[in-house]
């Protein structure tokens, strides 16, 4: 009996009084680090390698390439992209000046804007957004324009992520500080120096004058995700897309080709019998022409039939759906935003998948007031305080800080009563306030109040408040009687 359980656990020693049972290696693994026949040629293209180097530059201009071909030629592609521009960007960005003085705050606002309309800054923006999702990353290099109609210079280059390269890099040249494709960066990882080629790579004079310009970090913006730590150039959102675009274009020309086949046979002559069967010869691959309402008689033993397009045509309405859904998916994008059919939807699914594409546009607009928007303002400021009378003193001395904020276009609600009424319930439990209510839509609650007051003086010396309190009134009775009768 001892023995058994000597031979089933191992052997025991003694030691200071304890007994001590002999340690047992631990053996476990994952099945997914499991490499057999069946999968090895799946996991073929894994790797370790580090993210600047998987992002290497001839695999960002491959991807680039032909993420730009799928967005120029399909139109599915096209449309996702600059849906996720238009709705991150919008109309542009808003700024509100948070000093104690709101003279001060409507006059820089006002002059910010001006100067936001003469570089077209909305539309640089949305560039920009479109740039990431191709292209991976956007540069801007802060300019000096004379020709703007404003008294602030400052002007904003956009530059293609191709142009951001060095041409003569030697990355084996332990001499050099730390870099990558295009970027010097510091002992800490700072950006300090960007290279920007004079000519862009795909340009008519590219070849002749390979030379860059050498551009300070601080006269560059570079806007990108960052998917893995230690990346430093960006690669194009809709890479996992690409193939998932490859195969849906092969799929519909094949559609398109079995309907084209079936449809250039108007019939096909068949037999039942044996191959040795009696029936009249015919010669085979022999072509017949039919006209319109005429009887035809077939030759003895012969029967007539027509190509059906049931394959793949059959198919294809789920085939397209399932596709376009996985290709939105790495955009965080919504079926019916990316496809512009919302036919199977209802109100509840439609709200709830675009809480999650509404919430990765707060992400992307948080990200463009850091990286892009606030460094912005702060090189039109430094400009801004050089030019006599254009701020107040109090915005002018050296050390001052610019408080500010962001507004960016709210989106329009499903149903807008529905939203009204939560409003107003949010308002009466002082859940809320009236700049956060009018920051969802995009507004200044000062700005907005202020016209309300006009407003309302205007319609008192017209002798309309009356008119307009009653239909308030009335649009209050009717939301508490149907407010009971779902109670009851």
């Amino acid at each position: 009996m001892f023995s058994r359980l000597t031979n089933l656990f191992g052997k025991r020693t003694r030691h200071g009084g304890r007994v001590l049972r002999p340690t047992r290696r631990l053996r476990a693994r994952f099945d997914a680090a499991v490499t057999t026949d069946d999968n090895r040629r799946h996991w073929v293209g894994a790797d370790g390698l580090s993210a600047d180097a998987a992002a290497s530059p001839d695999v960002r201009r491959t991807l680039r390439n032909r993420a730009r071909y799928e967005v120029a030629n399909n139109s599915y592609a096209r449309g996702i992209v600059l849906t996720l521009a238009n709705d991150v960007i919008g109309t542009g960005p808003r700024l509100q000046l948070l000093t104690e003085s709101a003279d001060v705050n409507r006059r820089v606002e006002q002059e910010f804007s001006r100067w936001s309309e003469s570089v077209g800054l909305p539309e640089k923006l949305r560039t920009m957004r479109a740039a990431c999702a191709e292209d991976g990353e956007s540069f801007v290099i802060f300019t000096n324009n004379p020709k703007l109609d404003t008294r602030i210079k400052l002007d904003l280059k956009l530059v293609e992520a191709d142009q951001v390269t060095t041409p003569d890099l030697h990355v084996s040249d332990s001499s050099l500080p730390p870099h990558v494709d295009g970027i010097v960066f510091d002992s800490d990882g700072n950006p300090l120096v960007y290279h920007v080629l004079k000519d862009h790579p795909g340009g008519l004079n590219y070849g002749i004058d390979t030379q860059y310009n050498r551009i300070p970090a601080a006269a560059v913006i570079h806007l990108y995700r960052v998917d893995r730590p230690g990346q430093s150039r960006g690669v194009p959102e809709l890479t996992p897309a690409i193939p998932l675009f490859a195969q849906l274009r092969r799929y519909t020309l094949a559609v398109i080709s079995a309907a084209e086949t079936a449809a250039d046979f108007a019939g096909v002559l068949y037999t039942d019998a044996p191959p040795n069967g009696e029936t009249d010869s015919i010669e085979p691959m022999d072509v017949i022409e039919l006209e319109k309402r005429m009887l035809l008689t077939m030759p003895g033993g012969w029967k007539m039939g027509q190509i059906k397009a049931e394959q793949p045509a059959t198919t294809y309405a789920e085939f397209k759906h399932e596709i376009l859904n996985e290709i939105a998916r790495c955009l965080n994008m919504p079926f019916n935003v990316a496809a512009g059919n919302s036919s199977g939807y209802n109100y509840a699914s439609g709200r709830l998948d675009h809480q999650t594409y509404f919430k990765s546009i707060r992400v992307d607009q948080s990200r463009f007031n850091t990286i892009v928007l606030d460094r912005l303002f702060n090189a039109w400021m430094r400009e801004a305080v050089l030019i006599d009378e254009l701020l107040p003193m109090s915005l002018r001395m050296i050390g001052s800080t610019w408080p500010h904020q962001w507004f960016w276009d709210g989106h329009e609600h499903v149903d807008p009563a529905k939203e009204a009424n939560a409003q107003a319930t949010r308002l009466a439990n002082h859940t809320t306030t009236l700049a956060d209510e009018y920051a969802r839509r995009g507004q200044d609650w000062e700005t907005q109040l202020r016209q309300r007051a006009k407003e309302r003086a205007l319609m008192d010396e017209l002798g309309l408040s009356n008119e307009a309190d009653q239909l308030t009134d009335e649009s209050e009775e009717d939301e508490d009687a149907e407010t009971a009768q779902q109670s009851a």
